[in-house]
């Protein structure tokens, strides 16, 4: 990071800190309460929409609770995000927050915060560094929603098995774990199935459409057989599907994709992606905020909360008020 955007930064913290406390001495002389701090919140991206409700949850619990919260967003760059971490240290806040982009590349920062007796609470994505010195991590059950994944796989190619691929993002914990999962029960059903599912590619995703695109476009040209594809998130997945539409395959390769986006409940509803296992980012968010709380009172904490995933498909779609246009 730059010196002058790692300026930025700290007004940005400082500017925070200095509205919050003149707004919490307005609120103080009504209700005798000042703020108890900052949050600093470092997630891998803003741009998807998955991390802006688990960003603006998170400040909405924090502000109830008496705390500033700051949320930023890596863009993707492990780099900026271990910069992010340490300004978040050098303005002294109470409690920092990480969605990491490289669930090992983060390691350093987090070990540089707990040195500085500052808590460090992982959201989403876990730390794999060795020695990870993280007080709780709140994610999905991402082993469990990969084996939804692949019973929905299984559902849609209906008993007739084949060639399948996956869009993975192997530098996430949560991803890898989704991966996990879904192989599990494809091994699983491969041992007594009549027709079995092979997957015969694994190509990043990127996590985003563009990526997801220009990996299935690859696969297309390899296998041009395939019958299905599970992407490790909504955008890959709809990338996928913008793919198979251009090489007209979007009949022949069923998607199961994974998050439970509007778009993507969108694309289910529509046919476009078979079935999602969706997450609850704004109950993943909450719990954390609740895991905070829980650690400044003194509670022992549970290394790991895992949140269930529940499998959403076209007919959920269909019954969905919310996504009335």
């Amino acid at each position: 990071m730059t010196h002058l955007l790692r300026c930025g930064l700290v007004m940005l913290l400082c500017a925070s800190a200095s509205c919050s406390r003149q707004s919490d001495r307005t609120e103080e002389a009504e209700t005798g309460k000042d703020s108890k701090g900052t949050i600093g919140v470092s997630l891998m991206t803003l741009t998807n929409p998955f991390f802006k409700v688990i960003g603006d949850t998170i400040e909405i619990e924090g502000g109830k609770a008496g705390y500033d919260v700051v949320v930023l967003g890596a863009d993707e760059d492990a780099a900026k995000q271990t910069d992010q971490v340490k300004d978040f240290i050098v303005n002294g806040v109470a409690a920092i927050v990480l969605a990491p982009y490289d669930s090992r590349a983060i390691g350093p920062a987090i070990s540089e915060a707990s040195a500085a007796g500052i808590p460090v609470f992982t959201v989403d994505n876990a730390c794999l560094a060795d020695d990870c010195q993280v007080v709780s991590h709140v994610a999905t059950d991402n082993l469990t929603g990969g084996e939804q994944a692949a019973h929905a796989m299984i559902e849609a190619l209906d008993g007739a098995g084949g060639d399948i691929a996956v869009l993975d993002h192997k530098v996430t914990e949560s991803c890898l774990r989704r991966v996990e999962g879904f192989k599990k029960v494809l091994d699983d059903h491969n041992k007594t199935a009549e027709n079995t599912i092979r997957i015969v590619s694994e190509l990043p995703s990127g996590g985003n459409r563009p990526t997801g695109h220009r990996a299935t476009k690859d696969i297309l040209q390899a296998h041009p057989e395939i019958v299905g594809i599970f992407a490790i998130n909504d955008p890959s997945a709809l990338g996928a599907y913008a793919a198979l539409k251009e090489d007209g395959k979007e009949q022949q390769v069923a998607i199961i994709g994974f998050d439970g986006q509007p778009e993507g409940k969108k694309a289910i509803r529509d046919g476009k992606i078979y079935a999602d296992p969706i997450q609850f980012p704004d109950r993943m968010a909450a719990e954390t905020v609740r895991m905070i709380l829980r650690h400044f009172d003194g509670e022992q904490l549970p290394a790991e909360v895992l949140i269930p995933t529940a499998l959403y498909r076209q007919a959920d779609g269909k019954a969905d008020s919310e996504l009335d246009d």
